[in-house]
């Protein structure tokens, strides 16, 4: 199991923050695989999971993290071991607060590519329900402005919490993760059967879900693992999947972090074997998408 930088949380119990404030780690601009067109993706920091394949370990933690970068230390002595005075920047601050009002003036300077592609914000993590006020109070900004909105969102929290934020989206990124309740608490820290619930009321209040399964080797990369995922989104109206394969894009970052990896032996799954997953799914009359 991954060694974490700071104790497990969950999504009822977050740091002290008013909505008016939250904790992010990273604006990400100019993406493309976060929902429909250009997109402005906003990382949250703070994640209530254990996920063993997560790619980025920076998210995890709620608490501002600072990290040493080698290639760029002097090696001066003595050293501040500080952000904000180190003078070759060898030292960084992973996270940061940000009011509302900044979040939005960051946010805005991409409307040009809103608008010119249609696509919009995406608020990510972590997990964006730990600090779902603020979350919901600026994608109720953002809407107010005709800003396209979606989140990303494993969706393990009470409906309270979910609910009003999915309802100021105009997409919800819904991750599948371990589709068998046992496994998904014991290797994730997730509460299948309200996944589960949340998913089903979303889409029973019209709010348009994009599911998403990770395809991990040792975890989700299974034919039983996917039929369980693909039967509860028939059940539920929807005839979409997204499929996203495992990668070792997340390794550099363990590593700044000072955290082992136990995925780090692990190779991404083939394209035979992503194939044929999508053929199942595919024959299952599933739209199927591979990757985004």
């Amino acid at each position: 199991m991954t060694s974490f930088a700071a104790p497990r949380i969950n999504c009822e119990v977050v740091e002290p923050r008013s909505d008016e404030i939250a904790r992010i780690f990273n604006i990400q601009r100019y993406s493309l695989n976060d929902g429909q067109g250009i997109r402005t993706v906003v990382f949250f920091k703070g994640c209530p999971h254990t996920c063993p394949w997560c790619a980025n370990p920076e998210s995890i933690s709620p608490r501002i993290e600072t990290v040493r970068r080698e290639s760029k230390c002097l090696h001066c002595a003595p050293c501040l071991r500080n952000a904000d005075e180190c003078p070759s920047g060898a030292f960084e601050r992973i996270g940061r607060d940000i009011t509302l009002g900044e979040l939005e003036h960051e946010v805005l300077k991409d409307d040009i590519f809103f608008r010119t592609s249609g696509g919009g914000v995406t608020l990510s993590g972590g997990e964006v329900l730990m600090q779902a006020p603020f979350a919901t109070r600026f994608l109720q900004r953002m809407k107010r402005l005709g800003i396209q909105c979606a989140i990303e969102t494993a969706g393990d929290a009470p409906a309270s919490r979910l609910l009003p934020l999915a309802k100021a989206c105009d997409e919800v990124l819904f991750d599948l993760k371990i589709m068998d309740a046992v496994q998904a608490r014991e290797v994730v820290n997730m509460n299948l059967p309200r996944v589960i619930e949340n998913l089903r009321l979303l889409v029973s209040e019209g709010i348009h879900v994009i599911p998403r399964l990770p395809l991990i080797p040792g975890f989700t990369l299974s034919t039983e693992n996917l039929q369980r995922a693909l039967a509860l989104l028939a059940s539920s109206g929807i005839k979409q999947v997204h499929l996203l394969p495992f990668h070792q894009y997340g390794e550099p970052k363990y590593r700044l972090l000072g955290l082992q990896w136990s995925m780090k032996d692990i190779p991404a799954p083939s394209e035979q074997e992503v194939a044929a997953l999508r053929e199942i799914a595919e024959c299952a009359g599933f739209q199927v998408t591979t990757g985004g």
